[in-house]
């Protein structure tokens, strides 16, 4: 039965009530209507919204208390920091490039042949002027005794030719030159002693003049033996020869061809070096013009490397080189540029440039890669920060910013300029006088005007410490 039904029939049977509720005795009335199940949700409900609202009452007092004690309170960032130093820089370029010996051989074959002897030689060692082949040339010697003959032959023939073809004849001539150069010398003095006994008177002109005639045909007889002699050597079957000398220029010619040839039967290493391939082998039969071997001389390499031709125009020969091998665990190497090519490669836009080292130890490998860097524009006094202190606009911008830290131990932003760079360091063209102490560690997205402490080189951070521990839990297990 419900109270509010019962107090809504007896005000409309009467017109008024009998009796007005108050709003207390109407609660009253209502709680006591209630279950105690019902009671104890209201208790719990009413006990949470108050615990709800003491809660935001303690949250927002301790804000309000905290506040004025934060906004007293300054902020101090630990960072690292380096000097802005005067020194010299150099801007450093870098390509990969090809490793070549200095001087290289393709060794070949001349004639076509059996190889008679041949040994392993991949990878060794080699002396110029060292036999690394024999050929097959038996039949050469052959052809070479055959061509020794046929020389002999015709220099037999070209000295019959030369001195006659009859010797009686020709010692004929000798003795009718001889007994006229005898006659002549005779009829000489004879005429010599006349003419005295005719200056004194004993003897007349008339046997004068018979003397001076005997004279006068001895000599022409003389001529006449001389003549003959000479025409006998000269002109004896002049074609017949001609055609002896040139028949024995032939056969010496046709020796000589065989000489060499007999000697491209043994090769020789021409230079010293390193065997770097090997294309044949004892046993074998090599073709004229093919290869046996590659010779390398690899005591001096020469790096042959692209580099862009926007900065070809800052390089020289003579500038410093450092090579750093990229397929084997070489130190850096020391060189200089040796050669910078006139011409640009049409295709990839770069120019060659050659940097020379010395490879005695054999460090390089041939056909090997490396990456060359070369010191290109360098000043000798500017202002020079680590690479970690600039806060640059963008990756290639040439402006940035710098923290720097005054006395009082606050960090300034300051603007500058970028000239050189290298992997680790740049330099500032504007903005820096040198000097001053920058920020190396602890600047990225640092405010300006914040307090800084400087750590000192031996502290590390928390996390540091808590990875070098850890490191060393690890390494205990």
């Amino acid at each position: 039965m419900n109270p509010e039904n019962d107090l809504d029939k007896q005000t409309t049977e009467t017109g008024e009530p009998d009796h007005v509720f108050t709003s207390y005795e109407l609660t009253q009335e209502r709680r006591g209507s209630l279950t105690p199940r019902q009671r104890n949700l209201l208790i719990i409900f009413s006990s949470l919204a108050l615990l709800v609202i003491l809660l935001i009452v303690v949250v927002v007092w301790r804000r309000r208390a905290a506040a004025p004690a934060d906004e007293t309170t300054t902020p101090v960032v630990s960072v690292k920091v380096a000097k802005a130093e005067k020194q010299p820089i150099a801007a450093e370029i870098s390509a990969v490039g090809t490793i070549w010996p200095r001087e290289k051989s393709d060794v070949g074959v001349k004639i076509s042949a059996q190889i008679k002897n041949m040994a392993l030689l991949k990878n060794k060692l080699v002396r110029a002027g060292e036999v690394i082949a024999v050929l097959e040339s038996r039949d050469l010697q052959a052809q070479r005794a055959e061509a020794v003959a046929a020389l002999n032959q015709e220099r037999a023939n070209e000295r019959s030719v030369t001195t006659g073809t009859i010797p009686q004849t020709n010692a004929q001539d000798q003795k009718a030159l001889r007994d006229a150069r005898a006659k002549v010398a005779t009829a000489r003095a004879t005429y010599e002693r006349r003419q005295v006994l005719y200056e004194k008177g004993g003897i007349s002109k008339k046997d004068l003049e018979a003397s001076q005639l005997d004279l006068t045909t001895d000599e022409n007889e003389l001529r006449l033996a001389e003549q003959t002699v000479t025409l006998r050597a000269t002109s004896l079957n002049p074609n017949d020869r001609a055609l002896a000398a040139a028949r024995v220029a032939q056969a010496q010619q046709h020796l000589a061809t065989l000489d060499a040839q007999l000697g491209y039967a043994t090769i020789r290493a021409p230079i010293t070096g390193i065997v770097t391939d090997q294309f044949q082998y004892q046993g074998e039969f090599a073709a004229a013009g093919g290869k046996l071997v590659t010779i390398a001389d690899i005591s001096e390499v020469i790096v042959n490397a692209p580099f862009a031709d926007t900065v070809a125009a800052d390089l020289k020969v003579g500038d410093p080189a450092a090579v750093l091998p990229t397929d084997t665990s070489s130190e850096e190497m020391k060189g200089r540029i040796t050669l910078l090519s006139r011409s640009s490669d049409p295709t990839n836009r770069t120019v060659e440039v050659w940097v020379t080292l010395a490879n005695g130890a054999g460090k390089l490998r041939a056909n090997g890669a490396a990456q060359v860097t070369i010191s290109a524009k360098s000043k000798s006094d500017a202002i020079v920060v680590p690479v970690s202190a600039v806060t640059l606009d963008v990756s290639n911008s040439s402006e940035g910013t710098v923290m720097v830290v005054d006395a009082q131990n606050v960090a300034r932003q300051t603007k500058v300029t970028i000239g050189i760079r290298t992997t680790d360091k740049m330099e500032i063209a504007s903005g820096l006088q040198g000097g001053e102490t920058v920020v190396i560690e602890g600047n990225f997205s640092l405010p300006d005007g914040t307090k800084v402490e400087i750590a000192k080189e031996g502290e590390k951070k928390e996390g540091e410490k808590k990875e070098g521990s850890e490191e060393k839990k690890d390494e205990e297990k």
